[in-house]
């Protein structure tokens, strides 16, 4: 009765397009009212949101919202973009392995996908289109290499995870290293097999040693960013808050200093997007740490463990079934909100199961960035219409070969722990 009104209720609040924090925390006070198993008060689902806000790794996610804000309008987008193509630049369709390349660059800043699929595009999706690289080709790829914008530390969606499960961010940043790099290699070698396929442009233009180090200094203080943040993570000097909270600073000298591209000005609606962002976020993990209390306190949470325990599932069947329902519910919500809502119910499961931690925060930061990848709720897709003007389907076809690498890349990781846990051992 209990688990029908929780999740029933929840349900029907999406269906009616009540926004996702809303249904979380409506359908948590709706249960507790109306189930004749719960005795406990209403009052507790305020204590539960604010005490689900009481812990300093959530303090990270606000911080790396705003470094990423502040860097992509800061001016770094031209500057990685310049230096990816003097490393790239001169091969058969070398213009799109500078696309996936900035990604990655932009991925390290950002922890965004939309944000980098924005940023790279405006950049450079019309001046590829232009010297006649594929339109649907080019939006589709930049759909997918945006895709590196979570997985490459730093990434919220992993500070979400670490901070529902107690993972280390360190460690979760440390697999997401790996398991990007093997993803843009991935990405790198579809590209040369269609750039030759489709005879893609090459550029005869040959970048001197010398123009590779102006572009490569002119880069240097964009790069700096994620060696700040992951040398202080990982030297032991700093949290992961703290190098977000550091981040900001580097941002700011970067932004109003270096490349002088933000005026203090341009501080105040920079911030005001962060906020806005920022209590997105907090007020969805707020809301389900009511939700998932009354899914443990109910009893439901142990009765679903001793289900699927019984069902004598390996280690691997489990984690193959679990991407496969990450994976439809990433094409109808978004990333951070399918996290907060599946990793409190699934991650008992799996721990019963002895599948390490970090293992498993991969499957859910992968899968949910393939939601964005996906229709309907495709948020890398619509960005990149927003800078193409393809329509869905035109890019959905453009994007299939990258898509399926990506994806590959994703089973991988599913099926062989080693992909999640190499750099931590």
């Amino acid at each position: 009765m209990t688990g029908v009104l929780l999740f029933g209720s929840f349900a029907i609040l999406l269906i009616l397009g009540v926004p996702i924090a809303m249904s979380l925390g409506v359908a948590t006070m709706t249960t507790i009212i109306a189930s004749p198993d719960i005795t406990v008060s209403v009052s507790v689902i305020a204590q539960r949101i604010f005490g689900g806000l009481e812990s300093t790794s959530i303090m990270a996610i606000a911080f790396f919202v705003l470094a990423g804000n502040i860097m992509t309008k800061g001016g770094i987008s031209r500057r990685l973009v310049e230096f990816a193509n003097s490393i790239v630049g001169g091969v058969r369709g070398g213009m799109s392995h500078a696309l996936v390349l900035s990604c990655a660059f932009f991925a390290a800043l950002s922890g965004s996908a939309p944000a980098t699929v924005i940023a790279i595009g405006s950049m450079l999706y019309d001046d590829m289109v232009k010297i006649g690289y594929p339109a649907d080709r080019t939006a589709g790829l930049l759909v997918v290499s945006g895709g590196l914008g979570p997985i490459i530390p730093p990434s919220i969606i992993m500070v979400v995870y670490a901070t529902l499960t107690g993972a280390s961010v360190g460690d979760m940043f440390k697999s997401g290293m790996f398991i990007g790099f093997s993803i843009m290699i991935t990405l790198m070698v579809i590209v040369t097999i269609y750039a030759y396929k489709e005879k893609w442009p090459k550029s005869n233009e040959k970048i001197t040693l010398k123009e590779f180090l102006i572009n490569f200094i002119k880069a240097i203080p964009a790069l700096m960013l994620p060696i700040i943040i992951l040398g202080g993570i990982y030297s032991g000097l700093l949290t992961p808050t703290e190098s977000a909270s550091i981040a900001v600073v580097w941002s700011l000298i970067v932004g109003l200093f270096i490349y002088k591209e933000v005026t203090v000005k341009d501080l105040v609606p920079i911030i005001l997007d962060s906020a806005k962002s920022s209590a997105m976020i907090l007020f969805i993990i707020a809301t389900s740490t009511a939700f998932s209390w009354l899914f443990s306190f109910s009893g439901i949470s142990r009765q679903l463990v001793a289900a699927i325990s019984g069902l004598n599932l390996s280690a691997t069947m489990f984690c193959l079934i679990v991407s496969v329902i990450l994976l439809i519910f990433g094409t109808f919500l978004e990333g951070i909100a399918t996290a907060v809502l599946m990793v409190p119910v699934l991650w008992p499961i799996a721990q019963s199961l002895g599948i390490d931690v970090i293992h498993f925060g991969m499957i859910v930061s992968i899968s949910n960035v393939i939601g964005t990848m996906t229709p309907p709720v495709a948020v890398n897709i619509f960005s990149a219409s927003s800078v193409s003007k393809l329509k869905m389907g035109e890019i959905v076809k453009g994007q299939m070969p990258f898509f399926i690498g990506y994806v590959a890349i994703f089973f991988l990781v599913v099926l062989f722990p080693f992909f999640s846990t190499f750099l931590l051992n």
